[in-house]
């Protein structure tokens, strides 16, 4: 994925209607129809949003008879899970860097020094 898509595809992620038809998406493919009975907008607005989330190839098309059902593309999930994966790593990484760094900070504050020894 390049980062072009990846920018369009969280962009697109960035509205809540759009995150919610996503999410209804996960259950069945839906028309438009279908998609914009729980809105209080327009069945346009609801197609601009269905093409706003396919410009990002979250979603596609098709067509089955009279029927145009709209289909969650998985894979592009499973694009973004590896993306933020891999900061995740390199964020928990830092993290027991850290860690052990305070560890040894404890350890040497813990030790008494030569002077508290003789005291």
């Amino acid at each position: 994925m390049s980062d072009d898509q990846l920018s369009r595809v969280f962009s697109a992620l960035s509205d809540p209607t759009r995150r919610d038809i996503v999410a209804r998406l996960t259950t069945a493919d839906a028309t438009v129809n279908e998609l914009a009975q729980p809105y209080d907008v327009s069945l346009q607005a609801v197609s601009r949003h269905l093409r706003v989330l396919e410009d990002a190839g979250l979603v596609t098309r098709s067509r089955e008879a009279q029927r145009r059902p709209v289909h969650l593309e998985a894979e592009v999930f499973d694009l973004m899970t590896k993306w933020i994966e891999r900061y995740r790593r390199r964020a928990e990484e830092r993290y027991q860097r850290l860690d052990a760094v305070l560890a040894e900070m404890n350890r040497e504050s813990d030790t008494p020094s030569p002077e508290e020894d003789a005291s």
